[in-house]
């Protein structure tokens, strides 16, 4: 081993023991739990068996899976257009002023996940904002059902993750180069036809980046669905908390949390090497 790489791998080793303890290990434990029984009284029972990850075949709980994702995949659609716009805005802005827009983009941030979901409550509730705000406008009729909700979640889920897509498409945005839209344009395209040609395909990373990671947050998530949806939209976060804390079937749970890592370990590594590949075709582009 050269000294360079003792000296990288030095670097990297505390990192390294962080992860492989808190990360490797711990997950690993997880997945060797699923193959045992429940107990008969809760528990475990030390027994091998296939019977857990089986029974994620159910159509029940398949179903639960496909919810997850729907949700997931609405609340990433909308992020992503409203994030790429944002983030469009932010790149086009004079450059002295993209700080204090980022800043502000990102300030959710400095309050708790939690409170920033109880405030949707305060918003969204029969008495909340929106309501009165119905009827300062001459709005006498029932109040709309507007909390616990799917709408409900899936705003919940947008607001908590639109800066991850905000900073995910800045970035690609703010290194591209404004000459190849001028050049573009000089050339006879609209406005829109150098966004799709030009633009969008060259910031594409950034937006899948962004997607990712909204998609993976979303279908794992268990407090917005408890808090917002009141419990009537099962999610597979809120199963597997379920199948730990209530059901004590922590077997179970464990082959539920291996199928959602599993899925995205799978949606990570995709993106991973798409972003791999963008990066491939963007040196090839540059050395042509």
């Amino acid at each position: 081993m050269t000294p360079s790489n003792a000296r990288s791998t030095a670097l990297m080793a505390p990192a390294l023991a962080w992860l492989t303890a808190l990360m490797v290990i711990p997950c690993a434990l997880i997945l060797a739990l699923g193959f045992f029984r429940r107990g008969v009284y809760g528990g475990i029972e030390y027994t091998f068996t296939l019977e857990n990850f089986a029974l994620l075949l159910d159509p029940l709980y398949a179903g639960i899976f496909l919810t997850s994702a729907r949700i997931a995949g609405t609340a990433t659609l909308i992020a992503v257009v409203i994030g790429y716009a944002a983030a469009y805005a932010i790149a086009a802005a004079p450059r002295h002023r993209q700080p204090l827009l980022l800043f502000l983009a990102v300030l959710p941030f400095w309050s708790n996940y939690l409170i920033r979901t109880y405030a949707w409550i305060v918003l969204l509730n029969r008495e909340g904002l929106i309501t009165q705000a119905l009827r300062m406008m001459g709005y006498e009729g029932e109040p709309p059902s507007l909390l616990y909700t799917e709408g409900a979640v899936i705003t919940g889920l947008v607001y908590n993750y639109l800066p991850f897509v905000i900073l995910a498409c800045y970035a690609p945005l703010a290194r591209l180069n404004p000459e190849l839209a001028e050049a573009s344009r000089d050339l006879g395209a609209s406005a829109f036809t150098t966004f799709r040609r030009v633009v969008l395909p060259m910031t594409l990373h950034g937006v899948a980046a962004g997607a990712v990671f909204v998609f993976v947050l979303s279908i794992g998530n268990f407090i917005t669905p408890a808090l917002l949806g009141g419990g009537r939209f099962q999610m597979i976060g809120n199963l597997v908390y379920a199948q730990f804390l209530t059901a004590n079937d922590w077997p179970f749970g464990a082959a539920l949390s291996m199928a959602l890592i599993a899925i995205m370990m799978g949606l990570l590594t995709l993106q991973a090497m798409a972003a791999d590949r963008g990066a491939g075709q963007r040196r090839e582009g540059a050395d042509g």
